[in-house]
């Protein structure tokens, strides 16, 4: 059994594969008594299970954004956000016609360079999602048969692809969050799924543009990072006054055989009062 919070899980509101109501069936089986929804780019997960929230279980509304600074690439968690917030709304909102100039740049090299097409109706699926990502192409690579995994497929058809942006500037994205009442977080500091492991020469110069901009938590605790990784980030979030955050990253089939509560990739657990942030949401 792992941890008995999760401040970091996806629905079908953007690239999981959990609705949230079976997402709140899942924790309750795995022992998750707190946890929050952060969907990329979109609050209608979250702004669901607020409607119902599991009796019994805490539940913090968050987001993720995609975002990106002068000095590099980020994901910015929010928690404790108002999801009807304007502001917040209208940063969603420029990350989603982001995600969506995104998805028509890689439909097109899909074509140019693997001869593949979509059907309209296909199309228009991927582009009705609040979240578009690659994950749905991915499920639709997969459904042609053109691999055995999420994985395989999105390293040989879409990763390669470098064009195109779908990130917001990560100052907009801090700014929308406290202005929702929330609490900016970094999410995977190291790297995230699939990601080389940044080196601490390459993390420091990260931790100084965002502690600028604003960033008020980190997340330490994450599915996969090492103890000694969770603990230099730990110790790194305390020198520099953050609060202390984790995550699984669940995303569902996605990511086989990863489940709620994963907060680090040797299984250790956080201790009581370890993560911080969760005391100030």
């Amino acid at each position: 059994m792992g941890a008995s919070i999760d401040l970091h899980l996806h629905t079908t509101a953007s690239d999981g594969t959990c609705t949230p109501t079976e997402l709140a069936v899942l924790l309750r089986q795995q022992g998750i008594r707190t946890f929050a929804i952060t969907d990329h780019d979109t609050v209608a997960g979250a702004a669901e299970m607020l409607t119902h929230p599991p009796e019994g279980m805490r539940f913090i509304p968050g987001v993720e954004f995609s975002c990106r600074s002068g000095v590099g690439k980020f994901h910015i968690l929010g928690y404790g956000i108002d999801p009807e917030d304007p502001l917040l709304l209208a940063a969603i909102e420029e990350g989603r016609q982001l995600r969506l100039g995104k998805l028509e740049l890689r439909l097109e090299h899909l074509r140019k360079t693997h001869g593949i097409t979509f059907t309209e109706d296909e199309v228009l699926w991927l582009r009705s999602q609040k979240s578009p990502g690659k994950p749905h192409l991915g499920r639709l690579l997969l459904s042609r048969g053109l691999g055995d995994s999420m994985v395989q497929v999105l390293d040989i058809y879409v990763n390669p692809f470098k064009g195109g942006n779908d990130r917001i500037d990560a100052a907009a994205a801090i700014r929308a969050i406290v202005h929702a009442g929330g609490i900016p977080v970094w999410a995977h500091p190291l790297g995230g799924e699939g990601k080389r492991h940044k080196t601490p020469e390459q993390f420091a110069p990260l931790l100084a543009d965002l502690l600028a901009l604003g960033i008020r938590g980190m997340e330490c605790w994450y599915s996969r990072y090492s103890r000694q990784e969770v603990a230099f980030l730990t110790a790194q979030a305390q020198a520099a006054g953050l609060l202390v955050s984790g995550g699984s990253d669940f995303h569902g089939t996605p990511k086989p055989g990863l489940l709620p509560g994963t907060l680090c990739a040797d299984g250790d657990t956080p201790g009581d009062g370890a993560l911080t942030l969760a005391e100030r949401v």
